[in-house]
């Protein structure tokens, strides 16, 4: 039975981000494939985390700096090993490399964090984003990273073109893979709530995710003020998990403006509303909060940012608009609008029928990995200058992480 190791940054939390939904799915992948699958962590597992162990999944957990990962890797030996966001292949990559050197070695980068921290920086300096901000040291890092695993999971077509045009990254070393999906049913939608048995408007997200926390304050200071004076009996509703008390102050019941809890059902939570609202302002990769909308038959509104390599031939699940007025104005058209709030719900389910639909990259995805465990040799001589940061950068890791682990057992002793 070939054996697949999963290092998570941290344990899988479904119900708390889009990051927690995609490990699982990618689990879900390779278990239809016969993968005996392991997953470790260095983390502390939450309340929330997801129980791996009803999939018969292996838990294990793991430290940081300690040989005692040596051990377990070579015990397990492999065939393919998954580092959950470039931060993990820094710690492990130069393990598994040492341990289980024809372990295929893949990078789930979740989105491109030096592109989400550049328009971030930008975001917060006031300035216009360009290029230019995308050369930073953390895309050296994450670059460096991408460079020596053998393939690296993309999830944004926008984050592939970046890559390739910006970067000169090797096609065949990067490759797409969305969220994977159910296919949705006429019975689905069946089940949908109508728009006359929906009200109030939603936002969703997690709020350790920086772009989160600044939508809806963005919300809460631009754009709640004009919208509530045109809706006056209707609420906006912000849910989220881990929310800190600058979320939680934001909360007013006189302006109809309400903070929640976390939704342990984001779909299921998101169906009772008549829009999501999201007025991203920086970010990468793809919004789980707006394939949870299609799910949930929910139009939204948000930015051409938010929207980024969602939309299908410029449509979208509702409106994008970039500036505050036209926002404004879209949310009400579609909040009082039931003919093109109709409209806007079955373009979603378009969008996600044709662009998320696991049965459209579960079993293509599956082929390419075997394809490069057969000529794993020849896949990596095509990609020398990863071999080349393999041997160079990964040795002044190991070296620090080998000091690392000696200063601790001084420590202790």
């Amino acid at each position: 039975m070939k054996k697949l190791l999963i290092i998570g940054q941290v344990w899988p939390e479904p119900t708390s981000s889009a990051a927690g939904i995609r490990m699982i799915q990618l689990i879900d992948c390779f278990t239809i494939n016969n993968y005996k699958i392991y997953f470790a962590s260095a983390a502390t597992k939450s309340e929330f985390s997801y129980d791996l162990k009803s999939k018969n999944i292996e838990e294990i957990s793991i430290q940081l700096n300690d040989k005692s990962f040596d051990i377990l890797i070579k015990e397990l030996n492999p065939s393919t090993v998954i580092f959950d966001r470039f931060m993990t292949e820094e710690q492990y990559s130069w393990r598994v490399t040492e341990n289980c050197p024809n372990a295929l070695k893949i990078l789930d980068t979740e989105d491109l964090h030096f592109l989400r921290n550049a328009r971030q920086n930008a975001s917060k300096k006031n300035i216009k984003f360009t290029d230019e901000l995308l050369y930073s040291d953390l895309a050296k890092r994450e670059i460096s990273a991408i460079l020596r695993c053998d393939l690296s999971l993309i999830i944004s077509k926008k984050e592939m073109e970046i890559l390739i045009s910006k970067f000169n990254i090797n096609e065949n070393i990067l490759y797409y893979l969305p969220f994977l999906e159910k296919k949705i049913k006429e019975n689905d939608i069946n089940n949908w709530k109508k728009f006359n048995d929906r009200k109030n408007l939603i936002f969703i997200g997690n709020f350790i995710h920086e772009p989160n926390y600044n939508c809806v304050l963005y919300l809460k200071t631009k754009i709640w003020p004009k919208l509530r004076k045109k809706l006056p009996n209707v609420e906006m509703h912000i849910y989220g998990a881990y929310a800190t008390q600058k979320v939680l102050q934001l909360n007013n019941p006189k302006e109809n403006f309400y903070i929640k809890e976390r939704a342990l059902d984001a779909k299921e939570t998101m169906s009772n509303y008549k829009i999501l609202l999201a007025p991203i302002q920086f970010g990468a990769g793809l919004k789980g909060k707006f394939i949870d909308a299609m799910l949930s038959g929910t139009p939204s509104v948000t930015t051409s940012l938010g929207s980024e390599s969602m939309t299908e031939n410029g449509e979208w699940n509702g409106f994008i608009a970039d500036d505050d007025s036209t926002f404004i104005e879209k949310v009400i058209l579609l909040y009082e609008n039931e003919e093109i709030w109709q409209s806007s719900q079955k373009t979603g389910v378009d969008i996600l029928n044709k662009n998320y639909n696991k049965e459209l990259f579960e079993s293509k995805f599956l082929t390419k990995v075997d394809s490069i465990k057969e000529n794993l040799v020849e896949h990596r001589n095509s990609n020398f200058i990863g071999q080349i940061l393999q041997y160079n950068i990964n040795q002044s890791t190991k070296y620090m992480s080998l000091w690392i682990e000696e200063k601790n057992k001084t420590s202790f002793n």
